[in-house]
């Protein structure tokens, strides 16, 4: 196989880059959802992601609670902050157009890397556990244990917003307002109530993947910038406001990181991910998995 030295290795290859893309797509779940119901391009989502990195660190340093355990933790802490958010700064602003609230979402970013580099110094930082080194074993494929257990929670994640989304009341209420806010509201949907509640959502989704990136990757306050990106290229390969589509994308931008690492560099991966997203732009702005509007 050109580029590769086995089958073996494309394969060992392949994995690595569906069990890291698991972690964008949750990330990008959240913001596709975000956009796709407010037309709020937050940027600030991957800061966010290292905001719920840094609980999980020192969680884990201080008490040593097992860094798994911090998904339980995290979604009801980061639904709060989503909704204080939404509530207390993207209320009345999201109502101007977006962007001014693109501006604001640019602002809480430098804000909150500003803050956590004064709070926990610009270090970079790393949750180690006793499993960290562990993987399984399938033939000549070695699949890392917490990647493989990140990638099984981003899947549960995905399912549980996806059928949120399509059997509750409230989920059919942030469907319905993501088509027509205005429509919506004629049928007694408050815009309010579903856009705070669509908004928490997107930030706990952050939080998820935050614990995903403390436990597989090393942080630095000013690292959130790039998960963001790669969370906007995920969303524009699965297609706006889709939950199973976002994670299809993310986990097809960890296979062209992985493949792009491993065959040409790896200080080419990010530059052959951007190519992807503008010819995604260019020639399906749909995504990949999206569906034409007719």
């Amino acid at each position: 196989m050109s580029g590769f030295s086995s089958f073996g290795v494309f394969l060992q290859i392949l994995i690595n880059g569906i069990l890291f893309g698991g972690m964008y797509g949750v990330a990008a779940i959240g913001l596709s959802l975000i956009f796709g119901s407010l037309q709020i391009i937050f940027i600030a989502q991957g800061t966010m992601m290292i905001l719920a990195a840094y609980f999980t660190y020192w969680a884990f340093t201080l008490t040593s609670i097992d860094p798994f355990f911090c998904f339980l933790l995290i979604l009801p802490i980061f639904l709060g902050i989503g909704w204080a958010f939404y509530v207390g700064l993207f209320n009345k602003v999201a109502a101007a157009g977006k962007n001014p609230s693109l501006l604001l979402a640019f602002g809480l970013m430098i804000l909150l890397e500003n803050l956590m580099s004064v709070a926990f110094t610009p270090n970079t930082r790393a949750v180690t556990t006793s499993y960290t080194g562990l993987g399984l074993s399938v033939g000549d494929i070695q699949i890392s244990f917490t990647r493989l257990v990140v990638f099984l929670i981003s899947l549960a994640a995905t399912g549980m917003v996806f059928l949120f989304m399509k059997k509750t009341m409230w989920g059919k209420a942030v469907r319905g307002a993501s088509e027509d806010m205005r429509a919506a509201s004629l049928l007694g949907i408050s815009p309010r109530k579903v856009s705070s509640l669509t908004f928490a959502i997107g930030i706990a989704l952050a939080g998820v993947a935050g614990v995903a990136v403390a436990t597989t990757y090393p942080f630095d306050p000013y690292f959130g910038f790039v998960f963001s990106l790669k969370a906007l290229i995920a969303v524009a390969f699965g297609g706006i406001g889709s939950v199973v589509g976002a994670m299809l994308g993310g986990v097809l931008l960890g296979v062209i990181e992985s493949i792009s690492s491993y065959v040409i560099s790896g200080g080419w991966a990010d530059a052959i991910s951007y190519g992807a997203f503008l010819l995604v732009l260019m020639f399906r702005p749909q995504g990949m998995f999206g569906r034409i509007a007719h």
